[in-house]
């Protein structure tokens, strides 16, 4: 063990140094014990704990565009769809022995999350985790799950403690939506600098890195890919700091201070998420994404500047008259279109090129969806030139109805067909329907998997409103 040997040195040089080290050992006890954080003592015999801020919504950027959606599909009146999630997997193979995984395992979870903040605007079913639901009907099905209450099963005999369970209680969905994580890129670019003098300086540094997600969004019934995205999002951090390293006299000075932030990962990871979100839930429900997207990407929202998003996204958007010019091609589904021009009748109409158009109906229903009101939006425009348009009313060809119900029905979405036409400025006397299904009427299919369940025509603008002898002869218009 050496010792200190004081016997040639000058007096005061030791005690001047002990104080010193006295003092640096008194000030680093000092920080030791204080702390800027605030601490509450949950009880008397415990030490204080550090008590950080308090909970709050998970808010992210893309919160505006979401609301815009919801507010756009009501005032479109689109139809409410019943959505569901699968598995939406970390594909990007990150993986760190001492940190873990590098992204999220909880893309399924973020994907139910931005769903529920459309609210009312779609039905949202679990399919992600099933396992209590399937526990308790192997339950009822055994005849033992119970409520607490007795249950009238078969006239004349005593009430049992079981829940009686007949089928059916459990809703079907209409699209899930399924995809992953499929991109992280480290420090795509980086760039800084640093300075020194006299060994005092200080660095400044940025870097930027990217997450990449794809899903796509499916028609649970037919297994038809509907609607995919890519998309991306770089993320970024800074570091800074100063440093000095001196020595004064015979004593060294070494201190450095800086600081590092960085953009939450997983907050971008759900952020992009949510964006594909929007885009797959507007390619399903007939609404126009882009605006409620620019909402949310514009800064900080106003009312006025959320209600003319919606507007636009919702197709009610005011527009100024445009001069009158010869009708042009429109969109539709000709009769013999194959499966992959024909837009399935959960999507509403769309199609491509052909003599008429194409408006599709949920299977037993005369609702019209909002991508079907987009495209009698267009025969309304279409409608103001000399000539006159042709419609086909389709479903699905798994509707099978009674023929006097099948015709009930097929009344209806001709009457709801002529109602939208009517409130976007069509006279009703130029709205005719041209066949409507009876007892021997087959099924007339167009393409793979749709029927034709009506046919009307919008007569040109010029036509005269026809007599009551006419409307005998042409079968009249759209009546029960």
């Amino acid at each position: 063990m050496r010792r200190l040997n004081t016997s040639n040195a000058e007096p005061g040089a030791v005690s001047s140094r002990a104080v010193r080290f006295t003092l640096l050992a008194l000030v680093a006890g000092v920080l030791a014990g204080c702390s800027t954080l605030p601490a509450r003592q949950l009880a008397d015999d415990e030490v204080p704990v550090i008590a950080g801020s308090a909970p709050r919504r998970n808010e992210t950027p893309m919160d505006p565009a979401l609301v815009c959606l919801r507010q756009a599909m009501l005032a479109g009146q689109a139809r409410v769809a019943s959505v569901t999630v699968g598995d939406v997997k970390d594909y990007t193979g990150k993986y760190s022995q001492n940190e873990g995984n590098a992204i999220t395992q909880g893309g399924s979870l973020m994907i139910y999350s931005a769903l529920g903040k459309l609210g009312n605007a779609i039905r949202l079913h679990e399919r992600f985790d099933t396992r209590i639901a399937e526990l308790e009907l192997a339950y009822a099905d055994r005849r033992q799950l119970g409520d607490g209450q007795l249950h009238a099963v078969e006239a004349g005999k005593p009430p049992v403690p079981w829940v009686p369970y007949f089928g059916g209680s459990i809703l079907r969905s209409d699209y899930y939506i399924v995809g992953g994580i499929t991109e992280v890129n480290y420090n795509i670019a980086s760039r800084g600098g640093e300075l020194n003098l006299s060994s005092v300086g200080g660095r400044q540094r940025t870097f930027t890195m990217n997450v990449g997600v794809d899903l796509r969004i499916i028609d649970t019934r037919s297994l038809q890919v509907l609607k995919t995205v890519s998309l991306q999002k770089q993320i970024t951090g800074e570091e800074v700091g100063v440093g000095v390293f001196r020595f004064f006299g015979r004593e060294l000075l070494d201190l450095n201070v800086g600081g590092k932030s960085q953009e939450p990962l997983q907050l971008g990871v759900r952020t992009t998420i949510e964006h594909g979100v929007v885009e797959l839930m507007a390619a399903v429900t007939g609404v126009q994404p882009q605006p409620c997207v620019d909402l949310a990407l514009s800064g900080p929202v106003t009312p006025q500047a959320m209600d003319l998003a919606v507007a636009s996204a919702a197709g009610t958007l005011a527009k100024p008259a445009a001069p009158v010019r010869p009708p042009q091609p429109a969109t539709a589904v000709p009769n013999n279109a194959p499966a992959a021009n024909a837009t399935s009748a959960t999507n509403g109409a769309s199609g491509v090129l052909g003599a008429a158009l194409s408006v599709a109906f949920e299977t037993n229903s005369s609702v019209l969806d909002g991508t079907a009101r987009s495209v009698l939006g267009g025969v309304a425009k279409a409608a103001q030139g000399a000539a006159g348009v042709k419609l086909n009313l389709i479903t699905r060809d798994a509707e099978n109805l009674p023929s006097v119900q099948r015709l009930e029905l097929a009344q209806a979405r001709a009457r709801a067909v002529a109602d939208a036409l009517a409130s976007l400025g069509v006279a009703a006397h130029r709205i005719r329907v041209d066949w409507l299904p009876d007892a021997s009427s087959p099924m007339e299919r167009q393409g793979a998997g749709l029927q034709v369940v009506a046919r009307l025509t919008v007569s040109s603008a010029d036509a005269a409103p026809p007599t009551e002898a006419a409307k005998g002869q042409a079968g009249g218009g759209v009546s029960p």
